[in-house]
């Protein structure tokens, strides 16, 4: 397995702090991969994006269940008219607005879901994502001032187990746990404090397609597979992993692409009529030049994966 780029494309939208997102293409037997993990991500956590790579890369994809996957449009913690925009030109009958933004106030959440209510119409369906922001108190708050707009499920409301737990009893809303399960130690806790109703996976996060097939399997709750702001090689991974899924109930939030200002494939993977045709991909050598890392980038990038490949091999040494 070797690498084969690295990319620096700006976002659109500032999501969640994010301005610019950059990661590796990896070229293996099976394919190409993509590796990405976050800034902030220690060794420990990037070597299970590694992991969900190295797997694309050597091994490929499990048969599909289907020819397409449904998806939502994600709409970023933008102003109400850009928010009402990016949801008619997205053409998704389910968007996921995203809220809890720190620096803004329950007023620009409400104006900015109101908006996708408006741009969806009273059919389409619309789930909000705080991605662990609220306290219990703000949620049932929020969620309370937030009835009117229906909503499909609450994404991450709360961080602890014990407040989402809470949070289920006191409101009418579904509860998914993102967060909870890609960032924790112990995916089942969520579980056992009956915690959520249902589940978001993501391929680099969870170590790959194949620890997710089982999640799913395991758990035997509904699962909504969401990309973690990647390119198409990433949003190949999980429209890969949701076409593997017997049943697949809820729109996935793989629809992501439209969120970069560039990509690194011939053809990008985005919704048509809220579908994305599971299709393979192949690499763009313009697109791949136009997003091409600078060099202190590239050497950022090297030394990360020589540390997450060091990293990995001694997990495999230590089991043996």
């Amino acid at each position: 397995m070797a690498e084969l780029e690295v990319f620096s494309i700006p976002v659109l939208h500032q999501f969640r702090g994010l301005t610019i997102r950059q990661g590796m293409i990896i070229q293996g037997e099976a394919g190409i991969a993509e590796w990405s993990p976050f800034p902030q991500y220690d060794v420990p956590e990037a070597s299970s994006w590694l992991r969900a790579a190295r797997e694309v890369a050597t091994q490929g994809y499990p048969p599909p269940q289907r020819t397409s996957v449904m998806v939502n449009s994600t709409i970023p913690s933008v102003d109400p008219a850009t928010a009402y925009h990016l949801t008619r030109e997205a053409g998704c009958r389910t968007a996921k607005v995203k809220v809890a933004e720190p620096t803004q106030s329950l007023y620009d959440d409400i104006a900015r879901v109101e908006a996708v209510r408006d741009a969806l119409g009273p059919t389409g369906l619309l789930r909000i994502d705080a991605n662990g922001g609220w306290t219990l108190d703000e949620a049932t708050l929020a969620l309370r001032s937030l009835r009117p707009y229906d909503l499909e499920y609450v994404e991450q409301p709360c961080t602890s187990l014990e407040d989402l737990a809470a949070l289920r009893k006191l409101v009418d809303v579904r509860v998914a746990a993102d967060e909870s399960i890609r960032r924790s130690s112990d995916p089942w806790a969520v579980r056992q404090a009956e915690a959520a109703d249902l589940i978001v996976l993501k391929v680099q996060p969870l170590g790959g397609i194949e620890p997710c097939l089982r999640l799913a399997e395991q758990w035997d709750m509904n699962v909504v597979v969401s990309s973690a702001l990647e390119t198409s090689v990433g949003l190949r991974a999980g429209l890969a992993l949701a076409g593997a899924l017997p049943e697949l109930r809820y729109a996935c939030g793989l629809n992501t692409i439209g969120l970069l200002g560039g990509d690194v494939t011939t053809d990008s993977l985005r919704a048509y009529g809220g579908e994305i045709v599971i299709a393979e991909v192949s690499l763009d050598p313009c697109r791949l030049e136009q997003v091409r890392a600078d060099t202190s980038t590239v050497q950022l990038w090297t030394r990360r994966l020589s540390q997450c490949q060091d990293y990995c091999a001694r997990e495999r040494s230590h089991h043996g």
